[in-house]
């Protein structure tokens, strides 16, 4: 990757995760309140959920921006003489590199497929709002198939020192959400988290690619 390509995934990065992190905070505070054990109300419902988004906001932006500069840095290396059915694992690779969760090894290379079938189907590369679009589907897959990690992430940062589910077992968290209140429970909040996962796709990616594609062109034009 060359100077401009750097900064600009660098600058994109952090400008994409910024925005999206204060736009959606109080989503994600609703999701994880809808996820306790002690119920939504009880939890604290709709009470103070803007609590904390300051520091969120001002720890994403260079968790993004590096996140996002090991993504396309990867992505470069592995993308040299790729044939088209290889190319979705080397996405899954590259985003491994970024951030080793499942969520991003199903947004990442989805969010890329789709770009490049609506590429074909138009004939031309996709423009950022249409990168946004897919973004949002991939966000709002991913969400949904990986609800009950999220389930299991937030009994286990909820539970009681000293008990089982403490210990951080997600598989164990995930048994015991399962004996307790079946599939309900494992699907908790899955519909604030798929909204408002989308959403975040739409903005994060789209700002992401429209930024990057802002500084590239500028720096193409510096002399």
């Amino acid at each position: 990757m060359d100077a401009p390509g750097f900064m600009a995934s660098l600058v994109a990065g952090g400008v994409a995760g910024a925005s999206v992190d204060l736009i959606l905070f109080p989503l994600d505070t609703i999701k994880t309140r809808l996820q306790s054990p002690q119920g939504f109300n009880k939890a604290g419902g709709f009470r103070g959920i803007y609590a904390g988004v300051p520091s969120i906001a001002v720890g994403s932006f260079p968790n993004a921006a590096m996140f996002f500069l090991t993504y396309e840095y990867v992505k470069c290396l592995l993308h040299a003489d790729s044939a088209p059915h290889v190319r979705p694992m080397k996405h899954m690779l590259a985003a491994s590199a970024g951030e080793v969760i499942p969520f991003s090894l199903v947004q990442f290379p989805l969010w890329e497929s789709l770009k490049a079938l609506w590429s074909w189907r138009r004939g031309h590369v996709v423009d950022s709002w249409q990168s946004a679009v897919c973004g949002a589907f991939a966000g709002g897959f991913a969400a949904a198939v990986t609800t009950p990690l999220d389930v299991a992430k937030t009994r286990i940062m909820l539970a009681k020192a000293g008990s089982s589910t403490a210990d951080g077992n997600v598989l164990s968290a995930m048994h015991g959400v399962w004996r307790s209140q079946g599939l309900a429970g494992l699907f908790a909040g899955v519909f604030p988290r798929m909204a408002a996962i989308s959403l975040g796709g739409f903005i994060f990616l789209g700002a992401y690619d429209q930024t990057r594609s802002l500084l590239l062109e500028v720096g193409r034009k510096s002399p």
